[in-house]
């Protein structure tokens, strides 16, 4: 008894200790990134999950400038792809070239592509082609690329930020339902406040602008995230996150909103990123562990990728939103 009970407070000073880091990271990501307080909050839930984010929104609201600042708070080494539509796959994970030696001697040498990092943006990735697209599903999932038939290690942590405009199509190709299901979050950004604006536009015209403080290095991130695995969770908490994911598919949901208007709801993966995302909501928040409010939170950044509309829907003007909405109205 006396052993449970410190182990106990050992995890209690554990997460706490946990708490004031992530909020150190906040207020110094704050300091450069104007609003936009829940899409900080949930990226900041998304990489203690251990998962990869998708950013949906406009040109010019802070996407890019977000997995710079980040990346340098955390200590992360950071990547870029500029997504086109004549980007190949070997422009992502690498090649092998045709190297000499000094002594003359021919052999293949792997030379890495820019998904070898901590911190990839991967900027308005529906500009790639599917094929280039794929490239991203083995390490996103598997944290490792495979080329000529050898695996390479990614660097731990890995975690894929992709932005994408939800508005210009031409030129597009839509993200494959594999590969959405391989991000934790979808991240809508809107509009800034009128005072967040004004702050953005007086704060980042001056002469000598100012760069974020690196607080944290990736081993402390590692160690945050086996820290959320370890956060313990309700039974009626597990329950209701499996009745909200079963509500959302068409061929196991009671709901008729939901049998008539949803083509494919969410797989078991959504399930595990309701898990992993509520325990780490908990900890941005300061708590020992996840509640309804959490889960109810973060149902529509986890399912909205994860589910289509029918055809009747669109035409009625019914949005996932709504749907989402109706699914987990019982535990309101």
């Amino acid at each position: 008894m006396a052993n449970a009970k410190a182990k106990s407070g050992d995890m209690s000073e554990a997460f706490d200790a946990t708490y004031r880091w992530i909020a150190d990271i906040r207020d110094e990501v704050h300091n450069f990134i104007w609003g936009q307080e829940l899409v900080v909050d949930l990226s900041l839930t998304t990489l203690l999950s251990g998962g990869h984010m998708l950013l949906v929104g406009l040109p010019g609201l802070g996407k890019t400038r977000l997995v710079s600042v980040m990346g340098t708070v955390l200590g992360l080494e950071t990547g870029r792809i500029q997504c086109t539509p004549d980007l190949m796959p070997a422009d992502i994970t690498g090649s092998e070239i045709l190297a000499q030696d000094e002594d003359g001697n021919r052999h293949f040498k792997f030379v890495e592509g820019p998904v070898f990092c901590q911190f990839l943006m991967a900027d308005e990735i529906n500009r790639a082609s599917p094929r280039t697209q794929s490239a991203l599903l083995q390490a996103m999932q598997e944290y490792t690329v495979t080329v000529g038939g050898h695996n390479h290690a990614l660097p731990q942590p890995f975690h894929v930020m992709a932005t994408q405009n939800p508005l210009e199509q031409e030129g597009t190709y839509p993200l494959p339902e594999a590969q959405l299901d391989r991000f934790l979050m979808q991240i809508n950004v809107s509009y800034p406040t009128l005072a967040d604006e004004k702050d953005i536009i007086a704060k980042t015209t001056t002469a000598s602008e100012k760069s974020p403080k690196t607080l944290a290095k990736p081993q402390e991130l590692i160690k945050a995230q086996a820290l959320v695995r370890q956060m313990p969770i309700g039974e009626n908490v597990v329950d209701a996150i499996l009745d909200i994911v079963r509500r959302g598919r068409p061929e196991q949901s009671d709901l008729a909103e939901v049998q008539d208007f949803v083509s494919w709801g969410p797989g078991p993966r959504a399930g595990q990123a309701f898990m992993l995302a509520a325990r780490a909501r908990a900890l941005v928040d300061g708590r020992h562990a996840p509640s309804m409010d959490d889960v109810i939170a973060l149902a529509e950044p986890i399912l909205q990728h994860r589910m289509a509309l029918s055809f009747p829907a669109r035409t009625r003007g019914i949005t996932l939103q709504q749907i989402i909405t109706k699914i987990c109205e019982k535990y309101v």
